[in-house]
């Protein structure tokens, strides 16, 4: 399972409890928290205030679907969840056992690798270099904004604007389906 989240820019007319601003982006609206298997498939969507940091939208994506992981048996091999440099594994593991005690028998974090000077440097690359297994998570993303309703928040609610991700990842795997 991989895990991020994407701020998004919201119109005038939404309401002032699903709206706040992101400074690590400079955006005013919503983040959408989103984790997708390794195909790019979604798993669980949430939608929280730009405001909300990526830690705290997490426990609350994860806790709204705790049912999912109470349902998963002890025996089987543990999920392992990437998740990028702006996540805190240990602080994330803390907040879960309060929620669900048995979930850390189940899931594990893992910080997504983030490529060394000498690694770009023995590859001949500078700046900005992708990480593989965290395009997954931006090819998804980019999959998003094929559907115009989502180039930015429309919806005036948080619970709306969850939902028209839901619809849109389900008229993807429909479409996917139709063409397979």
């Amino acid at each position: 399972m991989i895990i991020d989240s994407q701020a998004v820019k919201t119109l005038f007319y939404a309401s002032l409890e699903s709206k706040g601003f992101c400074f690590y982006k400079a955006t005013n609206g919503i983040k959408r928290h989103l984790a997708v298997d390794t195909l790019g498939f979604p798993f669980f969507s949430h939608c929280t205030k730009a405001n909300v940091c990526d830690d705290q939208g997490l426990i609350e994506m994860l806790s709204v679907n705790i049912d999912y992981f109470k349902s998963k048996p002890v025996n089987i091999p543990k999920i392992t969840i990437l998740v990028d440099n702006g996540y805190h594994p240990k602080q994330l593991e803390e907040a879960l056992k309060k929620i669900y005690p048995a979930i850390i028998t189940k899931i594990k974090f893992q910080l997504s690798p983030k490529p060394s000077k000498t690694q770009k440097n023995k590859e001949g690359k500078t700046g900005f270099v992708p990480v593989r297994a965290r395009w997954v998570i931006e090819r998804t993303n980019s999959w998003m904004e094929r559907c115009k309703s989502l180039v930015k928040n429309f919806e005036r609610t948080l619970d709306h604007a969850t939902t028209k991700l839901n619809l849109c990842f389900v008229r993807l795997m429909l479409k996917r389906l139709a063409t397979g």
